[in-house]
């Protein structure tokens, strides 16, 4: 008896663990995909318009110009973007432009992507940039270095006969003024002002896309829909969403993954409860036998067994609950286990407790229980004729 009771409560402790372990990585995942989303947010406008055909087209049309003074609108910035090779010293490293209009400094969150320096693109009648986290780090950039600027180099727009392969391209300098980091899809871009982008890349009124930010209530669904009727075929309109699907899938395919093998942990710690009830099937058959001679059928002693187990599971689960719930709250308030890197945007792990996680735990332990007591109450009534002959 000694023996089932250890193996009992090694079950409930397995349980334990392995729901609270749920609930606390489900609530870190959930942590860094707040804060993935929320600084790509930070980058990317909620609406996006680019052309299908080409790279540029001219936002200069009456209707974009409708679109512009729309009520709704917080933010209607101009974009000029292009590769280009950026050169710092003698390192060189192929980027991205992208020449941004006035607007595009009405987002006041910009300063939570920047790691080092500032977000300045205009001060005191210059033009600087601000360089991504992969850009910095491969040239080894100094933005508090005024003396050393960055030289961008894009082929020029129109053929020159020259020996010198460097006047095939226009080359402009200008200095940093800050390094941004979101992922490695934004951290090879230069953000510049859009005249600085014109100037090198010889466009002088045509855009690559024209990025929308709303007013707070605005439905951008609705208004999505709205700019696609009436634009036509020949300009996409993507929301945030659209703009980086394979962000978005890898998240949650990352999210199922760990989910999936927490989960065979939690079934192999669960069906420990087979090996305790079967222990104690074998130690109490002579009470089922006698139990069963006092009238009391199969199906009362399976339901006797099978609510052992799920006791056993459920005292578990609600220990696993109140551990991880209380494990969450300690990191989301003091943040006492660190991400163990100075660079990093996070100084401690990221928690996000979400209702429908602890139900989607609850359904998980819930049905592999089942599944588990469910074979336990087969064995207490296996050979039960056998047993009352015996006695």
């Amino acid at each position: 008896m000694h023996a089932i009771n250890i193996i009992s409560g090694i079950s409930t402790l397995g349980v334990l663990v392995g729901s609270a372990a749920l609930i606390i990585i489900l609530s870190v995942f959930n942590g860094f995909e707040q804060v993935i989303l929320s600084l790509y947010s930070n980058f990317t406008p909620e609406i996006k318009i680019e052309t299908r055909l080409g790279k540029t087209f001219d936002p200069n049309t009456p209707y974009f110009n409708a679109v512009h003074k729309d009520a709704h609108i917080f933010s209607f910035t101009q974009v000029l973007q292009e590769k280009v090779l950026i050169r710092y010293g003698d390192k060189p490293i192929i980027g991205t432009i992208k020449g941004v209009s006035d607007d595009f400094l009405k987002n006041k969150q910009l300063d939570s992507i920047v790691h080092n320096g500032s977000f300045t693109l205009k001060s005191e009648g210059r033009s600087f940039a601000v360089i991504g986290g992969t850009i910095q780090g491969s040239l080894g950039i100094n933005v508090h270095d005024d003396l050393a600027p960055i030289e961008i180099l894009a082929t020029r727009r129109t053929t020159v006969s020259s020996v010198n392969p460097l006047d095939e391209f226009v080359v402009r300098s200008i200095s940093p003024s800050g390094v941004f980091g979101i992922q490695q899809e934004f951290d090879d871009i230069v953000v510049t002002p859009i005249e600085f982008a014109r100037d090198l890349l010889d466009e002088p009124k045509e855009v690559s896309s024209l990025e929308l930010t709303f007013k707070k209530g605005t439905d951008i669904t609705a208004i999505q829909d709205k700019i696609k009727e009436a634009i036509g075929d020949k300009f996409t309109v993507k929301n945030r969403k659209e703009q980086n699907t394979e962000l978005y899938k890898t998240l949650n395919y990352e999210r199922w993954s760990i989910f999936m093998i927490l989960t065979f942990v939690l079934i192999i710690a669960i069906f420990n409860i087979i090996g305790s009830l079967t222990m104690l099937v074998i130690d109490k058959r002579a009470d089922i036998a006698i139990l069963s001679s006092l009238g009391a059928n199969k199906r009362t002693i399976q339901g006797i067994f099978f609510f052992e187990g799920m006791m056993i599971s459920f005292a578990g689960f609600v220990g696993g609950i109140v551990l991880g719930l209380a494990f969450c709250l300690v990191q989301q308030r003091y943040g006492f286990i660190k991400m163990g890197s100075s660079n990093s945007v996070l100084d401690s792990y990221p928690i996000d407790i979400k209702i429908s996680d602890f139900g989607l735990v609850f359904l998980t332990v819930g049905a592999i229980s089942i599944i588990a007591a469910g074979i336990s109450a087969r064995l207490s009534i296996k050979g039960l004729d056998d047993i009352k002959q015996d006695l």
